[in-house]
């Protein structure tokens, strides 16, 4: 990736609404060129897709929750079933495996406490987990989908 390409992409996670004769002009190339660069980002994955970011306070999912999980089960077959739970709830919009004190970190979105405590009860009992605590995202301070593209 060349510096175009960077300042396309930088581009893009900002708005991929523009179009690409916009998205050109913007980095000093026609568009041609500017189509071709984002077509090969799009077929080499770089670009992985290009979506809408809703607001989660309008639809009604301003509650943003950090879900700390503990196993005792360091198993394939633990983590696929675990897995596809969490394919089954909305509200878990980010699901990690780490290192460290906890063994999973989930981020769920909710309206409130009421409806984080009907998710939690759903999820235990569809899972066996040795602990899980919780903390609650008070203020976001930074919140941004565009990664940095200077490390390529």
């Amino acid at each position: 990736m060349d510096s175009f390409d960077k300042h396309i992409l930088s581009i893009l996670q900002k708005d991929c609404t523009l179009s690409t004769s916009d998205i050109a002009e913007r980095v000093g190339l026609s568009t041609t060129p500017c189509w071709r660069r984002i077509q090969a980002m799009e077929k080499s994955g770089i670009i992985k897709g290009r979506v809408a970011l809703a607001d989660p306070e309008k639809l009604n999912v301003g509650l943003s929750i950090f879900v700390m999980v503990k196993t005792n089960q360091h198993n394939p077959d633990w983590l696929n079933t675990f897995a596809k739970v969490a394919e089954d709830f909305p509200e878990i919009v980010e699901f990690y495996r780490m290192s460290g004190d906890v063994d999973y970190l989930l981020r769920v979105v909710v309206p409130d406490m009421k409806a984080y405590d009907r998710f939690y009860k759903e999820l235990i009992t569809r899972v066996d987990f040795s602990d899980i605590s919780s903390s609650f995202a008070m203020e976001e301070i930074k919140y941004t989908t565009a990664l940095p593209v200077d490390y390529i």
